[in-house]
């Protein structure tokens, strides 16, 4: 089973606090899909890991690089695993029918927006029931994260989000 955490944006937005958790996945030895709502999405969140930093450098491309298998991290708006990641990441809302082909999966969202919180507990509830380990993390004033709750055993739904 895969290891879902959630993480809930509170303080900082997925801008901020996303080139920080990729950092730290790299960091790992991790490959990721980071998978987001729409092609437009993908080409913002491309342009915003090139610059997010002057100091800082993010391997990552998109399926208009052509090069998918030898990107550390690939950003898509589909489901799929071209550069056979560990870990997948989702943003805005959306899901994936192929969970169980990662070891761990980051799913973040915007805890400003009533209808992503609910679709974050929505996913919360399918994934508990399928088994997998959940993790909740609330965003701190400082824009660090504190683990708020996590599924003991299948079938709980401790997550209050």
């Amino acid at each position: 089973m895969t290891k879902v955490s959630f993480y809930h944006l509170t303080t900082a937005p997925l801008e901020q606090a996303l080139p920080v958790l990729l950092e730290k996945s790299l960091s790992a030895g991790l490959r990721v899909v980071l998978m987001a709502g729409s092609r437009e999405r993908v080409a913002h969140l491309d342009a915003h890991l090139w610059t997010f930093d002057p100091a800082s450098f993010l391997p990552h491309g998109s399926g208009r690089d052509g090069t998918e298998p030898q990107q550390p991290i690939f950003l898509t708006d589909a489901d799929e695993n071209p550069n056979g990641a560990d870990m997948l990441v989702l943003t805005d809302g959306v899901s994936s029918r192929h969970l169980d082909g990662f070891a761990r999966c980051l799913n973040l969202f915007d805890g400003q927006d009533d209808m992503a919180v609910a679709q974050a507990r929505a996913y919360w509830k399918e994934w508990n029931a399928a088994g997998h380990e959940l993790i909740y993390y609330q965003q701190t004033e400082r824009g660090g994260w504190i683990e708020k709750a996590r599924n003991t055993k299948q079938g709980d739904q401790d997550a209050q989000g």
